[in-house]
């Protein structure tokens, strides 16, 4: 299809459109006006992952095509606990909790919007700003009869959680009728016309359009992006080592690059159409390389991704990094690194020093990981699962403890 706003247009050719209300007419809005839309992000953690990059990466589109983005904090909304996707209900958190959460988010989105009061600049507000000051019988009578339990029931999030006969708290029921209201509360405060999310707010999303027309009479849209996984099913945001996080106190730059420079060959194309700024020419033609040549485009996949998040020289750092760890069996500086005193470097255990920088969780796990050939000191395997190391070990005050080919950090002795 051939559409008329640069916004609709990118969003199509890249790959961001799942599902849209009334396209058509949304296209011709966005071809004659700047539209503010809307993406809600809940405090659930101190930092948002490679799961939520999708949404945030449409909105620095949309920034630059001349729209404004508004930015939601879920304050109030991580109260209640979205369902969606979950088979329990999401642990509740203190108002400290949240609060020490949205700090750590707010961070992300400043590396990729540019915040302040022109037309085009992003906004972020906290939906606790009015939904914490709901009254409750007036809420009820004044937004209840808009809302079908009927229609509820048949939301992908509830329907699969009772299908599979789990509970859904009346709390978590509750959630739908809050976001439905968030979209109907930015419509009358900041004009307000699109709301975009992942798939799974599909339901959501309609529903707040759906309490939008009814109350005021306004006409707003939604838009949905894919559910992002990867070729071999994984969801996106998640590794074999935890969450991809966002924020560099929750993952090391060089992690991050070292994320996607490990994509599997058949997403390179789609991912690089999602996480990069690349032309889609290029996209394509990188996308088409085949055998070893693909790890070219899989480093300029890495580079490109890092270099929005965490800025060009973090990228370039990695990937040097990357470069002498990999390539020259070394130890880049830029590997994560954990500081030891020499008291407990000498004689400490391979098996504590695999607990130490993240590879283990217990000794079991790092017993395993020796057993299975994993486990590395300085690129030389360890097989005696009672290997202890010792100051000889660190090299210029560095040792190198590995878990498998990908897997690197650096002990550090405490100067």
């Amino acid at each position: 299809m051939n559409y008329k706003s640069s916004l609709i247009r990118q969003f199509s050719e890249r790959g961001y459109i799942h599902q849209a209300t009334d396209i058509e007419a949304l296209d011709t809005l966005a071809a004659e006006h700047s539209i503010p839309t809307y993406i809600g992000f809940d405090c659930t953690a101190d930092s948002l992952h490679v799961g939520s990059l999708v949404q945030i990466m449409m909105l620095r589109i949309l920034q630059q095509c001349g729209h404004k983005p508004i930015v939601v904090m879920g304050g109030g909304t991580t109260k209640v606990g979205d369902p969606s996707g979950k088979d329990t209900a999401r642990p509740l958190l203190s108002d400290q909790d949240i609060e020490i959460n949205k700090d750590g988010i707010k961070s992300v989105f400043e590396k990729y919007l540019i915040f302040g009061d022109g037309p085009s600049d992003a906004l972020m507000v906290d939906n606790a700003d009015w939904l914490d000051s709901l009254h409750y019988i007036r809420f009820l009578r004044d937004y209840g009869p808009h809302f079908s339990i009927n229609r509820m029931m048949g939301m992908e999030s509830v329907k699969l959680r009772l299908e599979r006969e789990q509970p859904l708290s009346f709390l978590e029921f509750n959630y739908a009728i809050l976001q439905a209201y968030d979209f109907l509360e930015l419509r009358r405060r900041y004009g307000c016309q699109l709301q975009m999310g992942g798939s799974d707010q599909w339901g959501n999303i309609v529903t707040g359009i759906d309490l939008t027309r009814r109350v005021d009479g306004q006409e707003v849209y939604g838009l949905t992006s894919p559910l992002i996984t990867t070729s071999s099913g994984a969801k996106m945001g998640k590794s074999a080592n935890g969450a991809i996080w966002l924020n560099d106190g929750k993952l090391s730059s060089f992690d991050f690059w070292q994320f996607w420079r490990n994509t599997e060959d058949s997403d390179v194309e789609r991912f690089l159409g999602l996480f990069t700024e690349l032309p889609m020419d290029e996209v394509r033609r990188l996308g088409a390389l085949e055998g070893a040549d693909i790890n070219a485009a899989k480093i300029i996949l890495a580079d490109e991704a890092t270099r929005l998040c965490h800025g060009a020289m973090a990228a370039e750092n990695a990937k040097a990094t990357a470069q002498t760890t990999f390539g020259d069996k070394g130890m880049g500086a830029g590997l994560p690194q954990v500081t030891i005193s020499n008291e407990n470097a000498a004689g400490l255990s391979v098996i504590s020093a695999l607990n130490m920088v993240g590879f283990a969780n217990s000794n079991g796990e790092a017993r395993r990981l020796i057993r299975g050939g994993g486990a590395r000191v300085n690129d030389q395997p360890i097989t005696d699962e009672d290997a202890a190391m010792s100051l000889a070990d660190f090299n210029d005050g560095r040792a190198k403890i590995s878990a498998g080919k990908k897997r690197h950090a650096l002990l550090v002795l405490a100067s």
